[in-house]
């Protein structure tokens, strides 16, 4: 029941935020990044207070401890990196023509934007909270499914909030989205999050966080580069190359479990013989 707070806060979050933000756009006369800003600090500013207040204040019990920020962001643009890079020698990307200065606009102010619409409250609500409350009552294995169940639940959740406050129609995806392809990839998305919540000896969000905001300014610039006018942008030459996008996110699954294994080795009693009840115990997961 706890943890379905925590992914409520979100949805709520993520459903009155937008709606407020834009009217507030409006109201304002605000346009480009002002207008894009208003939204995301609206949902954090929602967010993070209800969080705050389900944990009771206890910012180590929703993982606000440690770093691990760059950690998470070096493990999935080193991914990317890997993954499109073979994907360019094998032919299915063919890379646009790079602006640097366009490139660096785009990413100073979607990197702000990303992190408080999406990145910082999404880790905060659900790897943070509902994981940290299902930990204590399951098996990392389990409590992490169920984390991503939860993540799955948002995006129609979010669609109904805003459907109440605008009498728009509400969607399981967002809009043009095909369902299938959406959430099964948001289910590979949510299980390298979950992986990367344990990356670290500190089990942190912050990782989290860092993977979080790699992940969507990779793809913003990889896939939707162009339209967003990034500065830089790929042409995928075959349809079979969008799978790239699950393939280095599944190589940085891999990467977060290795290092979390690694951690686990330099946590005082976590030696042989010691299991990943004790030592997420000591971390102060569970």
């Amino acid at each position: 029941m706890k943890a379905l707070l925590g992914a409520g806060v979100m949805a709520v979050a993520l459903g009155v935020g937008p709606v407020l933000g834009a009217a507030a756009a409006e109201l304002l006369g605000a346009t480009g990044f002002a207008a894009r800003m208003l939204p995301a600090l609206f949902v954090t500013a929602i967010a993070v207070p209800l969080v705050l207040l389900l944990a009771r204040g206890d910012r180590a019990r929703i993982g606000l401890r440690g770093g691990g920020f760059g950690l998470g962001a070096a493990v999935v643009g080193g991914s990317a990196v890997v993954t499109f890079g073979l994907g360019t020698v094998a032919g299915l990307i063919r890379w646009g023509e790079l602006d640097p200065a366009a490139l660096v606009g785009f990413l100073l102010t979607d990197t702000v934007v990303a992190l408080l619409l999406e990145a910082l409250p999404e880790e905060l609500t659900l790897r943070g909270y509902a994981f940290g409350v299902l930990r204590r009552r399951f098996r990392a294995v389990r409590a992490g499914a169920l984390t991503t169940g939860l993540f799955l639940l948002v995006p129609a959740a979010a669609s109904g909030v805003r459907a109440v406050c605008t009498g728009e129609p509400a969607g399981l995806v967002p809009a043009g989205e095909d369902p299938v392809a959406y959430l099964v990839l948001l289910g590979f998305f949510g299980v390298m999050l979950v992986a990367a919540r344990t990356a670290t000896g500190s089990a942190g969000i912050w990782t989290c966080v860092g993977a979080h905001l790699m992940f969507l300014t990779v793809n913003r610039v990889v896939l939707f580069g162009a339209d967003r006018h990034a500065g830089w942008s790929a042409e995928l030459t075959s349809p079979d190359a969008v799978l790239l996008v699950p393939v280095y996110l599944v190589l940085a699954t891999a990467a977060f479990v290795l290092l979390g294994r690694r951690a686990r080795k330099g946590v005082p009693g976590a030696g042989k013989g010691a299991g990943t009840e004790r030592v997420l115990a000591i971390r102060g997961v569970t």
